[in-house]
């Protein structure tokens, strides 16, 4: 005979979650199948996973920007007991996106360094949720004050590479004006950094690498236009749909009328010729 074993003392669920344990439990008393015991270990796993969510949500509210929030953060993902990842990638981008506004605001007069640590936490974190638009944003935010600060803070000099990498993930996610403004600051930061170090052997390594860059701006430019076009055209038939709707039930109801009007005066026809005959006869 199969024996329930109690909940363990370190299984910190609700007291509602542990009753529904416990009554599964005594359910599957008499003989429990392997479905009855994988649902038990599901509902332990799903219990385990809003606990790690809840943790994560607690890190961030109180501000621990390190590595173990991460980490908790990529349990979560790769969690077992997630029914629906859609699900809860979607409601951390919701929560992350609002607390990314606040943590910004509040580091509004921290250092450049401390702005900066944690800009890089909510990148790595916004990348493994899935935030892309909101990760290449700050990723392209934090570039552009490491720039501001260079003349300060020598170390916090943004490479053509770096440019070039962000311009290139920017293209691949349709954020082709922003790319083209990125490819500009490729080809500035290339040609600034080179006027200092002169070294005559990387000359071929910077024509190699301008020509990419311009490469990179030539696509996001073009992609551009087609974005413009395709704007355009949706815009025109969109239109022509409104009008043509706005326009057919008056054709319609025209034709509508005339051919009742047709219909009437067939029957008058057919009405006259019968009085016709009867009068003959």
């Amino acid at each position: 005979m199969f024996i329930p074993k109690p909940v363990p003392e370190q299984y910190s669920g609700s007291g509602s979650e542990i009753q529904i344990v416990r009554f599964v439990g005594l359910l599957f008393n008499v003989c429990p199948s392997n479905s009855q015991r994988q649902l038990l270990s599901q509902m332990a796993d799903a219990t385990h996973v809003n606990q790690q969510i809840a943790f994560f949500r607690s890190q961030i509210h109180k501000r621990s920007f390190d590595d173990e929030t991460v980490r908790i953060l990529e349990s979560i993902l790769v969690s077992k007991g997630l029914k629906s990842l859609i699900g809860v990638r979607s409601s951390l981008k919701q929560f992350m996106r609002s607390e990314s506004v606040s943590i910004i605001r509040e580091i509004a007069e921290e250092t450049a360094e401390r702005k900066l640590i944690c800009a890089d936490f909510l990148i790595r974190v916004l990348a493994l949720i899935g935030d892309t638009e909101s990760c290449l944003a700050l990723r392209y935010e934090a570039l552009v004050m490491r720039e501001q600060k260079t003349k300060t803070h020598p170390g916090l000099q943004v490479s053509s590479e770096e440019w070039q990498t962000l311009a290139e993930h920017l293209i691949q996610n349709g954020f082709y004006s922003v790319a083209n403004k990125v490819c500009d600051k490729a080809l500035v930061c290339l040609k600034t950094y080179r006027a200092v170090d002169s070294k005559a052997d990387e000359f071929l390594q910077d024509v190699h690498a301008i020509k990419k860059i311009k490469g990179l701006k030539d696509a996001a430019i073009l992609s551009m236009s087609a974005q413009s076009v395709q704007t355009k055209a949706a815009e025109y038939l969109k239109q022509k749909t409104v009008e043509e709707s706005t326009q057919h039930p008056i054709t319609s109801l025209g034709t509508h009328c005339s051919g009742s009007s047709r219909f009437r005066s067939g029957i008058r026809k057919r009405n006259f010729h019968r009085l016709k005959q009867l009068q003959s006869l």
